[in-house]
């Protein structure tokens, strides 16, 4: 009976040890594959490629024409008439004039029309930015979660290969074999689910991409990856300078400026200058031609834009309370973002440096229990399935800190690493 605990041992222990193993010789089959893929790189590619981005950057020359558009100069109009009275034939042209500073500040609201689309399009850049970095490591923790997942079908083919030796020894009833073929039908599906799931993770980063569905990547040791050490003081001063949701406040601030501006300039009425040439007016006094000349002036007497100044002067003042609102409420995201980062941080150093190793222990120190004959083999496999627990749950530490840390960099508005 020693030589069969013996025996079993051994081969449990090469079971045990095999999944790391084969885990790596996959990862490095697949290495050759497929090409490196760093978290920069990625964000590089999504930067020229990504479609949405590409469709978002032509409204740019919407709006640059907006504001030739702006500039343009009121037509002139050329009239030809011929009358019974005389004179009988004119020629002559109406030139509108614009008096004061109308162009210039409609072509100065067009400009800052178009910093708003602008600023749309940079926090669509950001946007896709968070999505490609959370795809990113969404991919690298469906790897990791297949890699597990596989060892754990690998130990299973081997410990159902245990039990069938042991049962026709006569060691064990036929109920422990029974048990041994539910593991493996179990983490043959779950490996299954899990290998499709990075399919998926796969086909959304590479949409994101702009790259075929297929087109695989090497990501490394992404999720052992650090997010840098940041400062709650020096993030605070960096979202009031380039939190998208301030900016584009502080933009629409300076758009009705510009309008309250461009109201003001049209209060100047416009001149109509006309001149031009009369022919044949005959009878006493007439001529063949002579010229003609007139002027036009607005007189504005009831209408003086009274209404949209106000309505704009209003909105101005509405701006304001909602960037002072926006300010305090973006200081509170950063807050809470940079907590909850740290936060995560101390939860993926603790599964680090104390749980895994200690889960470790404990399922070292079963094998010894049962090298003495003082455990069964279920025990064995108890500690091996918490071990594989708290790898599953260090695993999604680790990606809820890369998200925390995507969130944290959304909610300052600017690029932190």
């Amino acid at each position: 009976m020693k030589l069969h605990f013996s025996f079993i041992l051994l081969v449990v222990m090469m079971a045990t040890a095999s999944p790391p193993i084969r885990a790596q010789q996959q990862s490095q089959s697949s290495a050759r594959t497929a090409q490196k893929l760093t978290l920069a790189d990625a964000l590089e590619r999504a930067e020229r490629q990504n479609l949405d981005l590409l469709a978002a950057r032509a409204q740019m020359a919407v709006a640059s024409a907006g504001v030739r558009a702006a500039g343009q100069r009121p037509n002139h109009t050329a009239k030809l008439a011929a009358a019974r009275d005389t004179p009988h034939e004119s020629f002559f042209f109406d030139l509108p004039l614009e008096v004061g500073s109308k162009r210039h500040r409609r072509i100065e609201l067009a400009q800052q029309e178009g910093a708003v689309t602008g600023l749309d399009i940079s926090a669509l850049e950001r946007q896709v930015r968070l999505n490609v970095r959370n795809a990113y490591y969404a991919l690298a923790f469906a790897r990791a979660a297949s890699a597990e997942r596989a060892g754990v079908l690998n130990l299973a083919d081997r410990l159902h290969g245990i039990a069938k030796n042991r049962f026709e020894a006569g060691d064990i009833p036929q109920l422990e074999v029974t048990q041994s073929e539910l593991e493996v039908e179990r983490a043959g599906a779950d490996l299954q689910v899990a290998q499709q799931e990075e399919k998926v993770a796969l086909s959304d980063l590479n949409a994101l991409l702009n790259e075929p569905a297929t087109l695989d990547w090497d990501l490394g040791e992404a999720l052992a990856s650090q997010p840098p050490v940041l400062t709650l003081d020096d993030l605070l001063t960096r979202s009031g300078n380039s939190n998208a949701e301030i900016t584009r406040l502080h933009q629409e601030e300076k758009v009705q400026q510009s309008h309250t501006a461009l109201l003001q300039a049209e209060r100047i009425p416009n001149l109509g200058l006309q001149f031009g040439v009369d022919f044949n007016s005959p009878g006493p006094g007439g001529f063949r031609e002579g010229a003609r000349g007139a002027l036009a002036v607005e007189l504005p007497l009831f209408s003086r834009y009274q209404g949209e100044i106000a309505a704009s002067i209003a909105t101005q003042r509405a701006l304001e309370g909602q960037l002072a609102a926006a300010q305090r409420s973006i200081s509170a995201k950063v807050e809470s973002a940079f907590f909850d980062l740290e936060a995560r941080r101390a939860q993926v150093q603790l599964y680090r440096e104390k749980l895994l190793p200690s889960s470790r222990q404990l399922e070292a120190m079963s094998e010894d229990s049962y090298k003495s004959g003082k455990a069964n083999i279920l025990i064995v496999l108890g500690a091996q399935r918490d071990v594989q627990q708290v790898e599953r749950e260090y695993l999604d530490s680790a990606l809820a800190m890369q998200a925390a840390f995507a969130a944290l960099e959304q909610s300052v508005g600017t690029p932190l690493d």
